[in-house]
């Protein structure tokens, strides 16, 4: 199985990330939990070659030079994904998070109220924060929606 394929199953499935780590089988999150995928343990080559199939050159030459690179790509039709390709002590390793491709409104978030109101503020600064796949990236997005849409 291709990375590709990977991700395209994840999509389907609600995967938010992808971790693929030479020596184990690769994982999936999905609603917070990590699971298993039914698929034997990958080694170091088959970890990079899977990672290399999306980076482009210069992506290549910083991983290879840093032994780490962030980087995004789409796969056209299924989705963007956010990737930190790395190398530790067993070998090559990624993770692979999935990004909305469809942007939604505050309301489609169920976000309270008061969200509007901070879209709307002329003066002052507005913070979001919280821990890895809490949404702030998917609330500022919405919040941005709401800017350009008032």
């Amino acid at each position: 199985m291709n990375i590709t394929e990977l991700l395209t199953f994840g999509v389907k499935n609600n995967v938010s990330d992808l971790h693929i780590s030479a020596g184990v089988q690769p994982m999936v999150r999905i609603n917070g939990e990590m699971n298993r995928v039914d698929m034997p343990p990958l080694d170091h080559t088959q970890v990079r070659d899977m990672i290399y199939d999306v980076m482009d050159d210069r992506q290549r030459k910083e991983y290879e030079k840093y032994h780490e690179c962030d980087f995004s790509f789409a796969i056209p039709g299924i989705a963007r994904f956010r990737v930190n390709v790395y190398v530790q002590n067993r070998g090559a390793a990624a993770v692979l998070r999935t990004i909305p491709s469809k942007v939604l409104t505050l309301e489609q978030l169920n976000a309270p109220a008061i969200f509007k109101k901070f879209a709307m503020t002329i003066r002052g600064v507005v913070t979001i924060t919280g821990a890895t796949g809490a949404g702030k990236s998917t609330t500022l997005s919405g919040l941005g929606t709401e800017l350009t849409s008032n």
